[in-house]
């Protein structure tokens, strides 16, 4: 067994596995059980799996011809969650978790251009049809497991921006940032941080300007913000480590950075957790 970088950084090294009786019945779950956190779920080719929050509906989760599967974890995920398999022999593996709770900082941000802060009338348009083609994404379910591949820092900096923060910007109180912010020179390379296609590619965004996003399967997607320049087209594939942009300043910011977000559908995870320290620190 093994234990991705990022989570003995923050003290979250404990390895889930849980082994039915039968070979053939088994469930493993790797990655951090808390807010925030992506599991990794394997099971036996053939196997259904299915979710549910807190007694909720459940919901059938895909499932890879090698048994692999994806949970995200949000921000404010609930105390616990069940995790249900229904094997191919037809024996059934049931696992309620218990998801650790975490603390999120404040962050103010000041001398961001009014108009992105308080935006008019044409300006939310604009805003609302970026966030319709980024929820597009998003919506996406394909069966290719390209997140197999592991997860790097996309460039390396000073982070300025860290995952659940809750923002206050120009002093009016926002959502919680839901991705890390990367400080580096204008023009330095952004890699992809795991292998998959080029689901955006959009030089114009209102709020993000440049902006890249790729599908790396199962729902699973991660964005890249804030550029200056995108080297890559939609529909394209990009190994893990590809040079897919460059750090810019375009979009709702107060200086150049690179907006990194991951997210499973619609829930934000942190991407922090998933791979090691910051290479250059905090």
């Amino acid at each position: 067994m093994t234990v991705l970088p990022g989570w003995a950084a923050l003290g979250l090294s404990l390895l889930l596995v849980f082994v039915a009786p039968t070979a053939a019945e088994t469930l493993r779950l790797d990655g951090p059980l808390v807010q925030g956190g992506l599991v990794i779920g394997h099971t036996e080719p053939g196997a259904a799996v299915a979710v549910a929050v807190d007694g909720r509906a459940s919901r059938d989760l895909r499932v890879s011809a090698d048994g692999l599967f994806l949970i995200g974890l949000g921000r404010d995920a609930p105390p616990r969650l069940t995790v249900r398999v229904k094997h191919a022999g037809g024996a059934t593996t049931t696992r309620t978790l218990e998801i650790a709770r975490r603390t999120y900082q404040v962050q103010r941000i000041d001398g961001l251009p009014r108009r992105q802060v308080t935006p008019g009338a044409a300006e939310l348009r604009r805003i609302k049809a970026d966030n319709a083609a980024i929820a597009g994404v998003r919506a996406g379910d394909s069966a290719g497991a390209h997140f197999a591949s592991g997860f790097a820092w996309p460039v390396e900096g000073r982070l300025s921006g860290v995952f659940g923060s809750r923002r206050i910007l120009n002093g009016v109180p926002r959502r919680p940032h839901n991705g890390l912010d990367i400080t580096a020179s204008r023009g330095t390379p952004v890699m992809a941080a795991a292998a998959g296609i080029v689901a955006l590619a959009r030089p114009d965004m209102f709020l993000t300007g440049q902006t890249v996003m790729i599908d790396h399967g199962h729902g699973l997607t991660s964005v890249y913000a804030h550029m200056s320049g995108i080297l890559v087209k939609e529909g394209q594939p990009v190994a893990k480590g590809a040079p897919i942009g460059l750090v810019g300043a375009t979009g709702r910011v107060t200086g150049a950075h690179l907006h990194w977000g991951v997210t499973w559908f619609a829930t934000h995870v942190d991407p922090g957790l998933l791979v090691g320290p910051s290479p250059v620190g905090e």
